[in-house]
């Protein structure tokens, strides 16, 4: 059976992609809304009843959602915001809010996958809310606290610090230019001889040793969850918030030293 959203549904994401702050511009929805072959009924409407209208219209017509997932996938296509991050994850953030309740989101490489359909928002909010002011106490990074959010929540804490530990990976890339991934770029970044990225003037025995010490941690880290998601692209772990927040405060540590790092130069 095809299956459509409804019409509680279609208006969150409406709302969340035409948001005025954060949502897609009139051009964008335009052009995505072309690419996406769903007719722009109403172009001169605010942006959310345009979304809305162009959604539900698609919908009736077609008698499923698929062109309105397409539709999402383009709009939050990870290249597309190559050089505005953190408005794609702000605009990632907002949609899927509005996804959960149909048991979808949007993760970060921008494909739509099943999750627990949230019933609720309640307890989500509750414990982002309860993680996010533990973590600000300890004084936790910025980068590691944005994934602190109540649509990776809504079903455990493991997601959150599945999360945060990808963004590490993203950081390396961020800091470097390189497009590698796993242990390749963490061997060219942090372990070569010199390393691309240093956390310390590597003059003595004690310095190189700790930059070698440091890039095991970073393998270590991110090889927990690589390892474990390669063969299931939706697990789930019995987290305990206590072990999230550890784990999150590791995340915080690697990436304030990778902000501090320097490019020694070549030899």
């Amino acid at each position: 059976m095809d299956i459509c959203f409804t019409q509680a549904q279609v208006a969150a994401i409406a709302n969340a992609l035409g948001d005025t702050n954060d949502g897609l511009t009139g051009s964008e929805i335009e052009h995505l809304l072309a690419t996406s072959q769903i007719t722009d009924i109403h172009p001169l409407a605010t942006k959310r009843i345009r979304l809305h209208n162009a959604f539900a219209s698609d919908q009736n017509d077609r008698g499923n959602r698929t062109h309105v997932l397409g539709f999402i996938r383009h709009a939050l296509k990870p290249e597309r915001y190559v050089r505005t991050q953190g408005r794609f994850e702000t605009l990632r953030a907002n949609v899927n809010e509005a996804l959960a309740f149909a048991g979808l989101a949007v993760n970060a490489s921008g494909t739509i996958e099943k999750v627990v359909q949230a019933q609720t928002i309640s307890d989500a909010r509750r414990r982002a809310n309860e993680l996010r002011a533990d973590l600000s106490i300890r004084d936790v990074h910025p980068d590691v606290l944005w994934f602190c959010r109540e649509e990776l929540l809504a079903d455990d804490y493991f997601h959150a610090v599945l999360e945060a530990v990808k963004s590490i990976m993203d950081k390396l890339r961020s800091r470097t230019g390189l497009t590698d991934d796993g242990n390749t770029l963490i061997d060219r970044t942090l372990a070569g001889d010199p390393p691309i990225l240093a956390i310390n003037p590597l003059k003595t025995e004690s310095e190189k040793s700790e930059q070698k010490g440091f890039a095991n941690l970073v393998r270590g880290t991110t090889g927990m969850f690589r390892n474990t998601t390669a063969h299931a692209p939706r697990i789930h772990w019995a987290m305990t918030k206590e072990d999230a927040e550890d784990l999150l405060s590791l995340a915080s540590l690697i990436h304030r030293r990778l902000d501090a790092a320097h490019m020694p130069p070549s030899p």
